[in-house]
């Protein structure tokens, strides 16, 4: 009659056995996110601790999952950051002020260790001869944007999308130019027009690398755009080939822009 029944067997028995590496997998899921949800410290004793304590990161033995003993090079890479370790274990915790002690203490230093780098770098152009708009561009560029480049690292490590890796570049330029130089100009204006004397900036080579950058970020957006394609996957990743290639593509935007930089203020070629 078109109705459904039964047929020869009508029970089903179903047996669910433990999967050991799921739960491991699992297990260590759990753990990262833990750990991530636990930003910060409650102490200053928990700071200084992890301060001097040699650790082997989150690297886990693939044998028997247990996290690793430190290596020789942990050993060597501790004692070389031990200064800086300690140093920023004096930030006071997270906990304290709803966090924002930790945070106005942070942006102090590092606007301390900013103030001396800057120095550095300025005394170093002028022992080597280079003028300071190159040491700008090469040495202390770097030096800013090599921490930055590893924090993105990370965080498209840990993100199943790029836009926390993409938006902590970003972020961070905004803060460095919009902040860093936006307030350390107001203070001085400010300072001076107290004096009753005038502020004045010289533009120097500004308008000639704002431009470059500006064309050299159109073409990187451009590469960005064109990673979205299915064959590629996304702005990050993707097959060997396409990676190798942006990597490289980036790469020789980033020499281009210091090759012209240089060129510009040796006057090799005529800025604007």
């Amino acid at each position: 009659m078109g109705k459904p029944i039964l047929g020869e067997h009508p029970k089903l028995e179903v047996i669910i056995e433990e999967s050991y590496e799921f739960k491991s997998t699992v297990d260590k899921l759990i753990k990262k996110t833990n750990l991530a949800l636990v930003v910060g410290t409650h102490s200053w004793r928990d700071q200084f601790m992890e301060a001097i304590t040699v650790s082997a990161g989150d690297e886990e033995d693939e044998d028997t999952g247990e996290e690793r003993l430190p290596s020789c090079f942990d050993y060597v890479m501790h004692f070389l950051t031990v200064f800086w370790k300690v140093l920023f274990a004096c930030v006071p915790p997270t906990e304290y002020w709803n966090g924002w002690a930790c945070f106005v203490t942070s942006i102090i230093i590092i606007g301390l260790l900013t103030a001396i780098i800057g120095d550095l770098a300025s005394h170093f152009g002028c022992t080597i001869g280079l003028k300071d708009s190159v040491t700008a561009v090469v040495f202390v560029a770097i030096g800013t944007s090599v921490p930055d480049t590893f924090a993105s690292k990370v965080a498209a490590s840990q993100d199943h999308y790029a836009d926390a890796s993409i938006g902590n570049v970003t972020g961070s330029n905004a803060v460095n130019v919009f902040l860093g130089i936006g307030l350390a100009w107001s203070i001085a204006a400010i300072y001076w027009a107290c004096q009753g004397k005038e502020f004045r900036v010289d533009a120097g080579t500004l308008a000639f690398s704002v431009t470059l950058f500006t064309i050299f970020a159109f073409v990187s957006f451009s590469i960005l755009l064109y990673r979205r394609r299915p064959h590629i996957g996304g702005e990050l990743g993707g097959p060997w080939g396409p990676r190798i290639v942006t990597a490289m593509l980036f790469g020789g935007l980033w020499l281009l822009y210091i090759l012209f930089s240089c060129l510009e203020a040796y006057c090799y070629i005529k800025g604007f």
